[in-house]
């Protein structure tokens, strides 16, 4: 079958998936489970890698029934758990497919999965399910989470959900079934929605485009327990009699405590702690534009951990450049500072759902960086790789445990892969050739992750060994 067959197949399967729940064999997901990776025999894909990583070690795998052009990869990593898990298309649904970073064996695969009856607009939007590694009370899951209706029939509209499928990161076997399904309620009009774990339990985000969305439901994955935040402004006390300076709250992430609320300016966990205690040496105390009380917004969220950035005054009275911390997301302990000309919020209507770079963490969470931000949490030291005018802005996108990071140079005339060292107190940018392709994952228990789309734009997954 084409790559276009494929993926008109994989959007048949969308809406066509009148049924709810699992049941069946896996079709692409039978590979045994303790035998040789499915393609084991077949040559390497070709591709130039950094020279950290050997290109002819490793496995790859292709996923051509994911539609677009740029969707985000159904591919996930579970902290830890030294596997990769796909979202593979099986027959009248999907099936998911955990692989070893180590020779690509087939450590599990699930049953098929059938997702929720389709919204009307879901193939115009090229909408797929998403895929989540994470650890919540010590223990790790893949989670599948899709979007559409359920309930609906003659005498009823249905309810527009997000159906989470929780899976056992470390089950063994073939046609594995969810530990448990949980119907999330939404209402994205647009149908904008986004998964993610970058606290202590899972997040389901919706109501807008980009990473944060305005509206969101915290979700227990052990219990099953749903926490809706449909007017997440409220949760914080600090908000009583404001208007302005909380038009744009909305929870960035859930943390074992409850959630971690950011403001147009200001930030907490309702009921544990405000920005206004946790605020770096330098900081203004106030921002005062337009009314507002706070200084300080969170930025970004990464492996329990955030990014917050704060407006500061100089002695004439200009404004300096911004200071960047890291914060715990439970306590909102301060684990580092820096100053750094990068202003990601020059102005408070400029807060909000979105943000210029994604934040990355190494996997043991020792570093941390958003774009030109860059942060060693065990020596307490930040870098700004922003531009000065003369040397060019370089942007990290990935981290190792060791510093070692890749991104590139923020020249949109021609931008360069780069190679950083981040326990270094420059960064050490080093340009790589072009059409390098970087990481997605630098350190993955001794490899590297790539997703890249091949010759015929299909997506697919590569695990490249470390030198």
């Amino acid at each position: 079958m084409s790559a276009r067959g494929v993926r008109a197949t994989a959007l048949a399967v969308l809406a066509a998936a009148v049924l709810a729940g699992c049941g069946g064999e896996p079709g692409t997901g039978t590979d045994d489970p303790h035998g040789p990776a499915a393609d084991g025999a077949k040559a390497l894909a070709s591709f130039a890698v950094p020279p950290a990583y050997d290109g002819a070690k490793g496995w790859d795998e292709s996923l051509p029934w994911v539609p677009g052009d740029d969707p985000v990869a159904p591919v996930a990593v579970v902290p830890g758990g030294g596997a990769v898990a796909l979202l593979t298309l099986d027959g009248a649904g999907f099936a998911v497919k955990s692989r070893a970073v180590d020779g690509g064996g087939v450590r599990w695969t699930s049953a098929t999965w059938r997702p929720p009856v389709p919204m009307e607009d879901a193939k115009e939007k090229n909408e797929i399910p998403a895929l989540v590694g994470l650890e919540q009370d010590g223990r790790k899951f893949v989670v599948v989470a899709a979007h559409g209706l359920v309930g609906k029939d003659d005498l009823h509209e249905g309810t527009e959900v997000i159906r989470l499928a929780v899976y056992d990161a470390g089950a063994k076997g073939a046609g594995r079934k969810p530990l448990r399904e949980i119907d999330v309620p939404v209402r994205t009009e647009e149908g904008d929605w986004r998964v993610s774990a970058d606290g202590a339990r899972l997040l389901v985000a919706y109501g807008e485009s980009g990473p944060y969305p305005r509206f969101a439901s915290a979700v227990d994955v052990i219990t099953g327990k749903v926490t809706a935040y449909d007017q997440p402004t409220g949760l914080l006390k600090q908000c009583e009699g404001q208007s302005l300076a909380c038009d744009w709250g909305r929870v960035v992430a859930a943390g074992a405590q409850g959630p971690l609320v950011g403001l147009g300016q200001g930030f907490g966990v309702p009921g544990a702690w405000f920005s206004e205690a946790v605020r770096p040496e330098g900081a203004d105390a106030k921002d005062g534009g337009l009314g507002v009380a706070w200084n300080g917004d969170v930025y970004g969220v990464a492996a329990g951990r955030f990014l917050a950035q704060w407006h500061r005054t100089g002695k004439d009275g200009s404004s300096g450049p911004a200071i960047w911390s890291v914060h715990e997301v439970g306590s909102g302990a301060l684990l580092a500072r820096t100053d750094c000309g990068y202003d990601a919020f020059p102005t408070i209507t400029s807060q909000g759902n979105l943000r210029d770079y994604p934040v990355v963490a190494s996997p043991s969470g020792r570093f941390l960086a958003a774009g030109p931000v860059a942060f060693d949490l065990e020596r307490k030291q930040g870098v700004c790789l922003q531009g000065d005018g003369n040397r060019k802005t370089v942007t990290v996108s990935t981290v190792g445990d060791d510093g070692i990071a890749y991104g590139q140079v923020d020249d949109s005339a021609a931008p360069l892969p780069v190679r950083l060292d981040l326990t270094t107190a420059t960064g050490g940018a080093k340009v790589l050739g072009a059409g390098v392709e970087l990481p997605q994952r630098a350190d993955l228990g001794g490899a590297g992750l790539f997703v890249v789309r091949d010759k015929d734009r299909n997506i697919r997954v590569s695990v490249r060994a470390a030198r």
